[in-house]
């Protein structure tokens, strides 16, 4: 069992740990302490409740256990979905002082979390993310919510969990695509503010991919750092906390162009990181490194085919839009990011190929 390594999200009395490591399934971590109540409801999905669910139980020792099993995948992120959730709670009795637990990734928090933010005004909720994109993106920082046919992660709130708790023993079972996935949010943390970090990735993609311990537990720490330290900056994306957009306008486009679920998150992210390095003031050396990082993670580093008016269309309902202007999270330098409605748009046009 590796040594377990705990990071704060510093927002006051609203704090909260990222516990990391390995063998904190089977009771490894208590969690009961962040239940303020004497139950739980743990949410996950029909993929991951066979696997750990059984496994988790011993976290909550004392505690009164619910479980719900929802769909698996992006195309169930939605209100229906949510409403299972509420409704389990409503059926059993649940009070203020329960705790919703998430059990998988990030579609699962995003839901269960959103629940929890809704059920009663606001109840308890730790997240037990199981993919490598929910441990290093999604479970911090407390953004939650379900997607709408208009656009991606229209509809949601701000609720903090009490506790995440990450065991990197659960990528064992993660598929390699979704492994690959979970990377591309990796590198977008060196991208955008940790030059350092971005070095380490290229010499140690291989011992990712090949699911090497020690690597991915510093993969996963470095990334749960740099997103807290800009959360505890920015809780409420006022202003800094934008720059961990970055792709994104470009990435949720292509997943509402597409589809959800046609292209996982982070495939769309990757394609989206190589746009707006291109959108960016960089010299084309620095575009080459990002696209050879993204590559060597065997993501995509090219866009699908997708009408013009597509685009514009769906990078308009992007949450930082401001004014009805585009915002987008641009590159100085690898390592060096910004939130800018200043960019060329005869090569935005370019980009999304209006211009073919």
């Amino acid at each position: 069992m590796a040594a377990q390594q705990t990071i704060s999200v510093d927002l006051g009395d609203r704090s909260y740990p990222i516990v990391i490591g390995s063998g904190l399934l089977d009771g490894g971590l208590d969690l009961s302490d962040f239940v303020p109540g004497p139950s739980c409801l743990i949410v996950s999905n029909e993929t991951v409740a066979p696997l750990y669910l059984h496994r988790i139980l011993p976290n909550f020792d004392g505690k009164k256990i619910t479980t719900l099993a929802l769909p698996d995948g992006e195309a169930h992120k939605t209100v229906a979905t949510m409403q299972k959730i509420l409704d389990q709670l409503v059926a059993s009795r649940a009070n203020r002082d329960t705790t919703v637990v998430a059990l998988g990734g990030g579609v699962v928090g995003d839901i269960a979390g959103f629940a929890a933010a809704c059920y009663m005004r606001g109840v308890a909720f730790i997240q037990i993310p199981t993919t490598l994109l929910a441990q290093v993106d999604s479970s911090v920082g407390g953004k939650t919510g379900v997607n709408h046919p208009g656009g991606k992660n229209l509809i949601g709130a701000f609720h903090q969990p009490r506790a995440v708790m990450i065991d990197i023993d659960t990528l064992n079972t993660l598929p390699d695509r979704e492994l690959k996935a979970g990377l591309a949010e990796v590198i977008k943390y060196g991208a955008i503010c940790d030059i350092d970090f971005f070095a380490w990735l290229e010499k140690n993609m291989p011992a990712l991919l090949a699911k090497e311990p020690a690597a991915l537990v510093h993969a996963v720490r470095r990334s749960c750092e740099l997103k807290a330290q800009v959360v505890a900056e920015d809780e409420r994306e006022s202003g800094r906390r934008a720059i961990l957009n970055f792709g994104h306008t470009f990435g949720h486009a292509i997943e509402h162009c597409l589809g959800y679920g046609e292209w996982l998150h982070g495939e769309a992210v990757a394609a989206g990181m190589v746009m707006a390095a291109e959108l960016s003031d960089l010299n084309e050396s620095d575009v080459d490194r990002l696209r050879a990082l993204i590559a060597a993670a065997g993501l995509p580093v090219l866009p699908p085919a997708i009408v013009a008016d597509d685009w514009l269309r769906a990078m308009g309902m992007d949450k930082k839009v401001q004014q009805e202007q585009l915002r987008f999270v641009l590159l100085r330098a690898p390592g060096d990011s910004h939130i800018t409605s200043s960019y060329d748009e005869n090569r935005l046009r370019q980009i999304i190929g209006a211009d073919a």
